[in-house]
């Protein structure tokens, strides 16, 4: 008899759940466009629980399964946070797959379904206690620890690592020698870029419109990196309109500048902050999609501080977050 594994992947605004079998293969996803957010604004987490219920309900229905051929229903993400279904406290960095299976949790939730839910906590650089003085040492994930998971199964060099996972806040996360994560560090630069590009002046410039594949430029997102380590983001965001009007009124190669002078900040954070610990020897492994992918490629090579940087492109329809859970549960032996 067949025994099947859910994952379940609970962000800010989605949730998603991934039926599996028991060679690792992936059967099925259910997802839903509700998420922590929903918690927030409501006050209570009742549509995410009712998501997650339906998210497992229809894997199990649509596969003709009953729950008694589930083994095992695994999650992560903000789903454990304060504004999720359960709180599960940060593990303090260092902390690596051995640690994360250790203190993965199994709770009854019999509102959600019979099955009991193993939740796998998040990771935080320090337990404190902090001041003006240390806070820029301290930063928080949930999620990202368990897609890191899924890239460092790909990348087992015994060499430091710095994973870049790109998103609407892009996360950095150093990794040491043995594979342990020893801190995290946040940017909200994909959301100054939203908004950037659809609420602000420079909207026009770049015609509302982000860059894509086909439209990406290195030389003028370059160019957008070095006038922003000049001049700083706002100013170079007012030079693209500048541009746009008096040198080349081309919205794509403007969106590139944009772009570049949105990402200046990040490299300036990873390179200055206390929040993560990287040396020229660190391998750097950036993933996420093209173009956002190679942009940030571009970038670290433009400014040589990086000896060696690799991409990761997982398979096609493989959740990182959902591949990560996997293999912490089979190292917790709850597969």
């Amino acid at each position: 008899m067949k025994q099947y594994i859910i994952t379940v992947d609970g962000g800010t605004t989605n949730t998603r759940c991934i039926l599996w079998d028991e060679n690792r293969r992936r059967i099925a996803q259910e997802n839903r466009p509700v998420g922590v957010r929903n918690t927030a604004i409501d006050g209570n987490n009742r549509k995410l629980k009712q998501a997650v219920k339906e998210c497992l309900d229809a894997l199990v229905e649509k596969n003709g399964l009953g729950y008694g051929d589930i083994h095992r229903i695994i999650a992560s993400g903000m789903i454990t946070s304060d504004v999720g279904i359960v709180v599960v406290p940060h593990l303090t960095a260092p902390a690596g797959l051995e640690e994360l299976a250790a203190a993965t949790v199994a709770i009854e939730l019999p509102e959600i379904c019979p099955v009991p839910i193993y939740f796998i906590p998040g990771i935080k650089n320090s337990d404190g206690p902090f001041s003006f003085e240390n806070i820029e040492t301290m930063d928080i994930m949930r999620g990202e620890e368990v897609e890191s998971i899924a890239v460092m199964e790909q990348f087992k060099s015994g060499r430091p690592l710095l994973l870049v996972l790109p998103g609407s806040h892009n996360k950095f996360v150093s990794v040491d020698a043995e594979g342990k994560m020893t801190g995290c560090l946040t940017s909200i630069s994909g959301e100054l870029l939203a908004s950037i590009t659809n609420d602000t002046i420079i909207a026009k410039s770049v015609g509302k419109q982000f860059v894509e594949e086909e439209t990406y430029d290195r030389e003028w997102l370059l160019k957008g990196y070095d006038n922003a380590k000049r001049t700083g983001l706002g100013r170079t965001c007012f030079t693209a309109r500048i541009l746009q009007l008096f040198y080349e009124d081309a919205p794509p190669k403007i969106a590139n500048f944009v772009l570049g002078a949105a990402l200046q900040g990040d490299v300036t954070a990873v390179l200055h902050s206390d929040a993560l610990k990287v040396s020229p020897d660190t391998t750097v492994v950036v993933g996420g999609k093209n173009p956002l992918r190679q942009a940030i490629v571009d970038i670290l090579e433009h400014e040589g501080y990086f000896a060696r940087i690799e991409t990761y492109v997982p398979e096609e329809g493989i959740s990182l977050s959902a591949l990560g859970a996997y293999l912490i549960a089979e190292k917790n032996g709850i597969l």
